[in-house]
């Protein structure tokens, strides 16, 4: 690879011959494959900037870089002209980078397909003939498995288009799997037997199933919140304590937001008289029983109504 940014003396003069566009549309009938020339105008022949300044990517650059149109109209190829004066066995990953940043830069330009990238290597070293192989999926050691993975559709996991009762058979995922594709529904409560059903079994832990409950309350729209909790913790006894625990936190915060809204109606001088009387203090207790019951910072702020600055007296 190169190490250096400055061209050497073959690539300059490989550089100052192939920038022409003439001399760009001789190499490309001389040596672009049968099948890969015969959609491509050459006509259509513009050269673009080579240098890919994402940073990943420095100080590494494609030589020559050209977009034509297909010979069957609208649509964009792009040809990717590499020299090297000396063999490198992971070239044919490098044209591989350099030919995804081009796709890359052509989506940045506004354009809604990829264009197809055809990497050329020009090579001129001593060693004859070149060495290594230009098929970037004999660089794995798993060429066959490389060749159905990046040749085919890549794995998806669809969780709106899997059943409920095969989600119900996903171990360690299912409760996980089935929130988040039900997330969005009004009304949680219609899950909770399938819930206490995967609460019950071996394969949650007290802290995920506090991360699901601190989920449900972050993005999901039940109406009534601690009814489900209660109904939880009568249900998974094994989880009660921490399910209570955080119902009767719930229930103070619902207080506490009733007092302030029956204040703001009208008593505002009680308000202030309230406030200084605890209501910090009663929020900050609040807020570390949460906390130390697994709810995460941002949530917690948005349910007690805490600053950032209230917060760190609980850490320290």
């Amino acid at each position: 690879m190169k190490n250096n940014p400055t061209p050497t003396p073959h690539d300059a003069v490989f550089k100052t011959f192939l920038s022409h566009p003439d001399t760009a549309r001789d190499f490309m009938t001389l040596h672009l494959p049968p099948a890969l020339l015969a959609i491509c105008d050459l006509a259509t022949l513009k050269l673009e900037s080579g240098s890919f300044v994402e940073d990943d990517l420095r100080p590494y650059y494609s030589d020559v870089l050209y977009s034509l149109k297909t010979a069957k109209g609208d649509g964009y190829v792009h040809v990717l002209i590499e020299h090297q004066s000396s063999p490198d066995r992971l070239m044919a990953f490098r044209l591989m980078r350099y030919a995804v940043a081009a796709m890359q830069r052509h989506l940045d330009a506004g354009h809604k397909t990829l264009p197809l990238v055809i990497p050329v290597l020009f090579y001129q070293g001593k060693r004859s003939p070149y060495p290594w192989s230009l098929n970037w999926l004999d660089l794995f050691r798993e060429k066959e498995r490389a060749a159905e993975l990046y040749g085919g559709h890549f794995p998806l996991v669809d969780v709106t288009a899997i059943p409920d009762e095969e989600i119900m058979q996903h171990r360690s995922m299912a409760a996980l799997t089935l929130l988040q594709k039900h997330i969005r529904q009004r009304d949680l409560q219609t899950l909770l037997d399938q819930l206490v059903t995967l609460m019950l079994t071996e394969f949650m832990t007290g802290q995920q199933v506090m991360a699901l409950i601190n989920y449900m309350l972050q993005a999901g729209e039940t109406p009534d919140v601690k009814a489900m909790l209660h109904e939880l913790a009568q249900r998974v006894p094994q989880h009660e304590d921490e399910l209570m625990t955080l119902a009767q936190q719930l229930e103070q915060i619902g207080l506490k937001k009733g007092l302030e809204q029956g204040l703001e109606q009208g008593l505002e001088q009680g308000l202030v008289q309230g406030r200084q009387l605890g209501e910090l203090e009663a929020s900050l207790k609040i807020a570390r029983n949460l906390l130390k019951n697994g709810m995460d910072v941002a949530s917690v702020k948005k349910m007690t109504g805490l600053s950032e600055d209230d917060l760190k007296q609980i850490s320290h």
